[in-house]
């Protein structure tokens, strides 16, 4: 007569599979009422409501460095492009703001920044043109 069995599987750290073996259903309960856990079946699952939202939280002030990092390959470090690039150190922040919000309309031309800009929030581009317009402007 074959008992039935639960397989219980873990993963390691390298996110291998691993296979433990299967258990009989009695020595499982037996475990499980040792550390005091409990089991339902499917039909008695209780069922779990959503969590509210949580508000995103304010970025915090090293974010935007970070975040403008992304802009070094075209913009240069700091935003100070190398010859033939567009510079975004000391634009004004409305400025930078407006244009990233053409970019993510499609408004404005561009060959990659529609995408790139689309990855950002309004606060993350906000706090990177504050950023960028706190740099020394490229003469």
């Amino acid at each position: 007569m074959n008992q039935p069995s639960i397989l219980i599987k873990t993963t390691s750290l390298s996110s291998s599979l691993f296979t433990f073996g299967a258990l009989p259903v009695a020595a499982f309960a037996l475990t499980a009422s040792i550390f005091g856990a409990s089991f339902a079946t499917a039909q008695s699952a209780p069922v779990i409501a959503p969590a509210a939202p949580v508000a995103a939280s304010p970025l915090p002030p090293t974010a935007a460095r970070y975040l403008a990092a992304n802009c070094a390959n075209c913009h240069g470090t700091d935003g100070r492009a190398q010859q033939g690039g567009f510079n975004l150190a000391g634009l004004p922040k409305d400025y930078i703001v407006a244009q990233m919000a053409a970019f993510k309309a499609g408004t404005r031309p561009a060959t990659i920044m529609h995408q790139i800009s689309k990855g950002y929030s309004d606060a993350q581009i906000a706090q990177m043109a504050e950023y960028f317009s706190a740099q020394k402007a490229v003469k």
